[in-house]
């Protein structure tokens, strides 16, 4: 039989654990909560527009505290995009693969391409392999051209690992648009 002090005790102890889980003191913070406020996933993402077609104007890149980015400039607006992870990342027309850095691929692809009407470049990187230094970043390993066929253009980024990735177009400088790609540091 448990006596009346005893029992007093009790209640009280579970009183203490059930406060001091529920103000994180007692352990781990709670599943739902995520890294950065990073809640993008790493399934594939897509968006289209009915919008013409603006050439690619340039490629680069910068390093924040939770992500590490990838901008895609145009000379109008980005009519969409569709990127996502791949075994292997493929040159468009040809299909011969893109070799890349790290443990895991994403292909980008914008519907643009990275050329004019005239079918004169937009876009002409000096190493097509080597599109922006990287070096030092925490997530990315090698950034990439795999081609512009039919009005897309392909990049292939290769990343340290398959980690979360969110995609958004922003406005850019003069009419232009701006594809950015984060990809998290870690989950």
């Amino acid at each position: 039989m448990i006596t009346s002090r005893k029992a007093g005790r009790f209640p009280a102890a579970l009183a203490a654990l059930a406060l001091a889980g529920g103000l994180g003191l007692a352990g781990a913070p709670p599943a739902s909560a995520a890294y950065c406020d990073i809640s993008w996933g790493s399934t594939a993402k897509a968006a289209t527009s009915s919008s013409y077609s603006a050439p690619i104007t340039n490629v680069r890149s910068g390093r924040h505290d939770c992500f590490d980015r990838l901008v895609i400039d145009t000379r109008g607006s980005a009519p969409g995009y569709r990127v996502r992870y791949t075994d292997a990342v493929r040159q468009p027309g040809s299909g011969a693969v893109v070799p890349l850095r790290g443990g895991a691929r994403l292909v980008v692809t914008v519907i643009a391409p990275a050329y004019d009407d005239d079918g004169q470049a937009t876009y002409q990187p000096d190493d097509r392999d080597e599109l922006v230094d990287v070096r030092g970043y925490s997530t990315f390993r090698q950034v990439a051209l795999a081609g512009s066929y039919e009005g897309w253009t392909t990049f292939g980024v290769g990343v340290r690992a398959r980690l979360p990735v969110r995609v958004t177009v922003l406005p850019g400088r003069d009419g232009g648009s701006r594809v950015v790609v984060d990809v998290a540091h870690r989950w």
